[in-house]
């Protein structure tokens, strides 16, 4: 696993709203762990990546709804079509295809900063802005390092 296709957790990945950061830590880490599993800890590691994306992406979901997002269209499209493809390497790794969930776990890795920075950032904007007023405020520290665990 090369540096540029892992995934840690640092300042960067930050969006201002603690729930959504909380979320945002959370999938780092099950994302970690299941590119560094083992062949036998896949499946449980793929579980629990499925159920954390489930309950992330239904929580982000109920505040796009509950505050009336304009792009929530898009955005709950995309969280619907990521669960669909570990759903699918799922049934995969069910059949024996290790293959195919390593190669979604770089895929993650790939698509998250992205989806962070793009649909994510202006959610928690919207959120801030809807309910606290204002748009968030972030501090980061060291972005060309990663925070240490």
């Amino acid at each position: 696993m090369s540096a540029e296709n892992t995934l840690l957790w640092n300042d960067a990945l930050l969006m201002g709203y603690a729930p959504m950061d909380k979320l945002h830590q959370e999938f780092v880490n099950c994302v970690s762990a299941l590119q560094s599993a083992s062949d036998n800890d896949l499946p449980h590691c793929l579980l629990t990546v499925e159920t954390h994306l489930r309950e992330h992406f239904e929580t982000e979901d109920s505040l796009m709804v509950e505050t009336n997002f304009p792009a929530r269209e898009c955005h709950m499209d995309e969280h619907a079509a990521v669960l669909k493809s570990v759903r699918q390497v799922m049934a995969l790794l069910e059949q024996g295809d290790a293959t195919e969930c390593r190669r979604l776990a770089d895929e993650l890795v790939k698509w998250f900063p992205g989806h962070a920075d793009y649909l994510d950032s202006a959610l928690a904007h919207w959120v801030c802005k809807q309910r606290l007023g204002g748009k968030p405020v972030v501090i980061r520290r060291d972005l060309g390092q990663p925070s240490k665990p």
